[in-house]
């Protein structure tokens, strides 16, 4: 059964998609609005990042700094220090994946509260090839102390987040992808920082069966999630959904809670399996509540030029290669 707080039309083959980089630009303008310390730095992907709505509306707190990544941090770094809350956007393929030593040591060193926003992340960027498909950036991001890693699923979470990443004090990393994705949300479901949430419980979940399995998704992969579970719960297989849209800090509560009520748990991720979202709730559980864990992402590989459908197929990361996880998990 879908959570009543989200849109009840996610498995419509019309269902609305919008991108998670048009929620973060709605978001940042709207909180541009609202506090005057905000302000935008791009680095020359002002319209790629949906930053043009907040430099439109306030060009006198707008700083592109050109093609200069490691620019971005350090100067965002030093508004951060006279007391401007900078939110600093660009490809996440560049930042963090360009300038992350200036990420560490001029932003989270000296914990400063600059938001950094990594647009174009995973492989379902697309025809921009293996070189612009950031699947490393989580890993880069989480490792980092004092950072908060967020991964909305959504253009409406994605909103929210952006929102919300004002009230953090200390530096923000925002994933987002650049496609229209379904939306899973609404503009009136719950979101708090730190915060999983329950997305669906199949019916058979509900009953005295035993064959019951956790699944843990973030990003818009949680669609892909969301549609395997369906027709799983079809065929009678207990399966309750985790939208895990803050990577860090995890909710350990709910995290452990789930694993309490399952044989195993399956993750989905567009991101490397190593060092992503999976792995961060494996060390959890290892640690706390030892139990079967199937991953699903990227498998050690570079991303490469194809339509975004194309490529989440290829990789594994679709309805179906969930369904076998699952199934895995219950042989």
């Amino acid at each position: 059964m879908l959570n009543k707080d989200l849109n009840q039309k996610i498995f419509d083959k019309d269902v609305e998609k919008k991108s998670t980089r048009e929620g973060y630009g709605e978001g940042l303008l709207e909180i541009g609005k609202k506090d005057e310390r905000v302000v935008a730095l791009s680095a020359d992907l002002t319209n790629s990042t949906k930053t043009h709505l907040f430099a439109n509306e306030f060009p006198e707190r707008f700083i592109q700094v050109g093609v200069a990544e490691q620019n971005l941090a350090t100067v965002a770094s030093g508004m951060a220090t006279m007391g401007k809350i900078p939110f600093v956007s660009s490809y996440a393929m560049f930042s963090p994946g360009r300038n992350w030593e200036q990420i560490r040591t001029t932003i989270c060193y000296n914990n400063v509260p600059v938001k950094i926003v990594g647009a174009h992340a995973g492989v379902s960027v697309g025809p921009d090839g293996g070189t612009h498909q950031a699947i490393e950036d989580i890993a880069l991001m989480r490792v980092i102390p004092r950072m908060t890693v967020l991964y909305p699923c959504d253009y409406f979470e994605a909103k929210k987040a952006t929102i919300e990443a004002v009230n953090i004090d200390g530096p923000v990393y925002i994933r987002l992808a650049r496609n229209d994705t379904p939306i899973i949300t609404t503009d009136k479901t719950p979101f708090e920082v730190g915060k999983a949430q329950v997305v669906f419980e199949s019916k058979s979940w509900l009953s005295d069966n035993q064959q019951k399995v956790g699944i843990i998704g973030s990003g818009h992969l949680l669609y892909q999630a969301l549609v395997a579970t369906k027709e799983l719960d079809e065929n009678g297989i207990g399966v309750k959904v985790l939208n895990l849209a803050t990577i860090k800090p995890l909710d350990e509560k709910a995290i452990i809670d789930l694993a309490k009520e399952v044989k195993g748990i399956v993750t989905v991720e567009e991101h490397q399996v190593a060092c992503g979202m999976g792995s961060a709730v494996a060390e959890l559980l290892s640690q706390k509540y030892p139990i079967r864990i199937e991953m699903v992402g990227i498998k050690d590989q570079f991303g490469q030029s194809g339509k975004p459908e194309e490529l989440v197929k290829h990789y594994g990361l679709d309805s179906d290669v969930i369904k076998k996880a699952v199934n895995k998990i219950l042989e």
